[in-house]
């Protein structure tokens, strides 16, 4: 990833509780990349095609879904993301209070890059911020579709 693109994260959460304990954690492990919630998949495919009336979210993005969900959970939202070609290839960690292992197995089989249990995280929730914080730092992301390819 050339270092002078800022990575923005999509939090998709609708517990206002949990989003402010996602940004708390972010914040104490100082990552002060932009992040935009979206209340549920259908609002954040919205926000990540630019149908909400913003501009579609830039590459590089990272996404931090939470699995349960209103109008379309995060399975769903997953399934979506996948069969569109210019998504398909998002970054996806699963934030979640699910440990039904079909859930895990359902994500899982959907690309997902990791599946974080929030209350497995408890105390240890700001280091776990800290491991995407490394991953987005240390992994290259794919270019945009709509960036020039070098040959």
């Amino acid at each position: 990833m050339s270092s002078n693109k800022i990575l923005q994260i999509l939090l998709v959460e609708d517990d206002d509780i949990d989003a402010e304990a996602v940004k708390r954690a972010l914040m104490k492990q100082r990552i002060a990349n932009p992040i935009v919630v979206a209340r549920d998949g259908v609002a954040a495919l919205e926000r990540l095609r630019g149908q909400d009336g913003s501009e579609p979210l830039q590459r590089p993005f990272l996404i931090l879904l939470d699995l349960n969900l209103p109008r379309m959970n995060g399975i769903e939202f997953l399934r979506e993301l996948r069969s569109d070609p210019e998504l398909q290839g998002s970054i996806v960690f699963v934030l979640t209070t699910s440990d039904a292992d079909r859930d895990k197995v359902a994500a899982y089989e959907q690309h997902i890059a990791g599946y974080i249990v929030k209350s497995q995280a408890g105390e240890e929730f700001v280091n776990v911020m800290g491991i995407v914080d490394l991953y987005w730092r240390y992994v290259e992301f794919p270019p945009s579709p709509f960036e020039s390819k070098s040959p």
